[in-house]
């Protein structure tokens, strides 16, 4: 038989043929890859007197598409895609929950406030303590100073509510 680069150039128009038959419109650069290694496979495994090797190609070609044409619909219907809708409210500032930072600010009685604007910024903000000292123009060991102060409190504040 001879090598498989002749092959592959005698029976492309047979995988392109195969591609268009089955409606493949999607991917098709991967498609043909597929129909490129099946071809492979038959060339490989292919037993003269079995029969002939254009025969045996096309069904070889054809299963193999089929098979990836069928994983593709699997993948496809497993996947969820969000409607337009989720991706444009994402962050809508109106989604937030009313009071939030009132309630927030309920734990913060005890802290001065420094550790007040910590707590805020890192929970509220969601800014890093690099961001919170650049922001209230401090070094970041003042902020860090902050930090500890204050979940030391607060600390203290939930064991003294669970107590009583």
């Amino acid at each position: 038989m001879e090598s498989f680069e002749k092959v592959a150039e005698q029976y492309r128009p047979m995988i392109s043929h195969l591609i268009r038959k089955l409606g493949i419109y999607k991917n098709r650069e991967e498609f043909e890859q597929i129909g490129l290694i099946a071809l492979w496979e038959a060339y490989e495994h292919f037993q003269p007197q079995k029969g002939s090797f254009t025969s045996y190609a096309y069904v070889t070609i054809k299963g193999n598409l089929l098979k990836a044409l069928a994983k593709d619909k699997r993948v496809e219907e497993t996947m969820v895609y969000p409607k337009e809708e989720f991706w444009l409210n994402e962050n809508d500032p109106s989604l937030k929950t009313p009071l939030e930072l009132e309630t927030l600010l309920t734990y913060c009685e005890t802290l001065t406030e420094n550790e007040k604007k910590w707590v805020v910024a890192t929970f509220y903000h969601q800014l890093k303590l690099g961001e919170i000292a650049s922001r209230e123009h401090k070094s970041v060991n003042a902020v860090k100073g902050w930090r500890s102060r204050a979940l030391q409190k607060l600390k203290h504040q939930l064991k003294k509510g669970c107590r009583s």
